[in-house]
């Protein structure tokens, strides 16, 4: 198939990151700064309120680490706190449906597994497109000849 993207490719939703980088990123300056302008503060509240900012950006910046990157041998799925790599044999389907906050995979295991790095949340039509690459690339793999590589 012509119109399967080069691997690897990384799925994530690049405005919902950035987003969440630059609002990580402005907290943590905005605090930081309030913090050492405040002179009535002691130095402990300071670093309190440091340790704030630093931990609600780590917040954000967990938010933003959703990917889904598909390789010749499968895909990693990548979510706020767990990472997951699937062969492309274990993925039966790849779904978006109308309604759907992100993608799901239904794996050969009987289970089914949320990429949240296509989500369609800011960008419906990004997540639309990297959903029928990523179903494409699921399709053409996993019926795949096994001595052939990449199909």
């Amino acid at each position: 198939m012509s119109d399967l993207p080069n691997l690897p490719v990384t799925f994530r939703p690049g405005r919902t990151r950035a987003v969440l980088l630059t609002a990580a990123v402005a907290i943590f300056v905005v605090i930081t700064v309030i913090a050492l302008l405040l002179e009535q503060l002691s130095t402990g509240e300071k670093i309190s309120f440091v340790f704030t900012a630093a931990l609600l950006a780590g917040v954000l910046l967990m938010l933003a680490r959703p990917k889904a990157v598909a390789d010749e041998a499968g895909v990693t799925v990548v979510n706020i706190a767990s990472s997951r790599r699937l062969a492309w044999a274990e993925i039966l389907q790849v779904h978006l449906r109308p309604g759907d906050p992100w993608v799901f995979l239904d794996l050969s295991d009987g289970t089914s597994l949320p990429v949240l790095g296509i989500q369609p949340g800011i960008a419906r039509q990004q997540a639309i497109a990297d959903a029928r690459a990523l179903r494409a690339l699921a399709e053409a793999r996993s019926t795949a000849h096994p001595d052939t590589p990449g199909g």
